[in-house]
């Protein structure tokens, strides 16, 4: 796990970075009947945190001078700003947790404290990295149809006649924003994969180790001590003493049939 700590603070700057520092613009072009009220230049720019219903920009009315002041739709902060928090402090974390594992490094191991801290934190951003990921990847999607140039352009009045004629000119680029959902995934697959890694050096991975060793070592005393290698096939057992068959039955004694056959025989002779 150490060994990943500065890979963790690497995945979550470009997290926080790409999705924190954006800033995008789109162009429109209103073209009049009456080609002195046109303006074919309308400029709107958005940047994070995705509060859209606070971006007023202004576009011409086609009827005289008169313009109208308009706003993108929807806030979007939420998801945004939730996204690069859990970026922002799983880097401090990452960042503090390399500070105390490389100068106090025996507090970190006494009484098996900082492994378990360390442990339940990684679970914690495991989970937290999945939930604002996909948060953050659902909010871009909103963000990108709320700033599609074809979705502001109806909230134009002069593009309801048909005798103007609104185009977009230019579309805000979202590459950096889509990146910053691909850092946000990478960061939980990073997170949650050492967590087996992370649990490996607590004290409960350990215990369990012990737990199946000793019970592993119960297992063999059975069968050593018990009926099956002492009193059933023993020295003391019925089928391994000599005198079942050799001294005692009727078919081992050698007077029945080694000795009494030969012996009438020559006396005869």
């Amino acid at each position: 796990m150490k060994e990943d700590w500065e890979l963790w603070q690497l995945f979550a700057i470009f997290a926080f970075a790409t999705c924190g520092g954006y800033s995008g613009e789109l162009r429109l072009s209103v073209d009049c009947a009456n080609k002195s009220e046109s303006d074919l230049s309308i400029d709107i720019a958005f940047a994070y945190p995705f509060r859209l219903h606070q971006v007023n920009f202004e576009a011409p009315t086609c009827e005289g001078k008169r313009r109208e002041t308009l706003a993108l739709i929807g806030d979007f902060s939420s998801s945004a700003e939730f996204f690069v928090t859990i970026a922002v402090f799983a880097f401090l974390y990452s960042l503090a947790a390399t500070v105390v594992y490389i100068f106090f490094q025996n507090k970190y191991r006494e009484n098996n404290r900082g492994p378990l801290i360390d442990f339940i934190v990684t679970v914690v951003f495991s989970f937290l990295w999945l939930v604002s990921s996909s948060a953050w990847a659902k909010g871009l999607s909103d963000v990108k149809v709320a700033t599609d140039p074809d979705e502001v352009l109806l909230l134009m009045s002069a593009c309801k006649q048909q005798s103007n004629k609104c185009l977009p000119v230019r579309s805000p680029v979202m590459s950096s924003l889509n990146t910053s959902v691909v850092f946000g995934y990478l960061n939980f697959i990073l997170w949650a994969g050492n967590i087996w890694f992370v649990f490996k050096e607590t004290g409960w991975h350990s215990s369990g180790q012990r737990h199946a060793a000793d019970t592993m070592e119960k297992q063999p005393g059975g069968y050593n001590q018990g009926g099956y290698n002492q009193d059933s096939y023993g020295p003391a057992g019925g089928y391994n003493q000599p005198g079942s068959y050799g001294q005692v039955g009727e078919y081992g004694q050698s007077q029945s049939y080694g000795q009494s056959g030969p012996t009438s025989f020559s006396n005869q002779i």
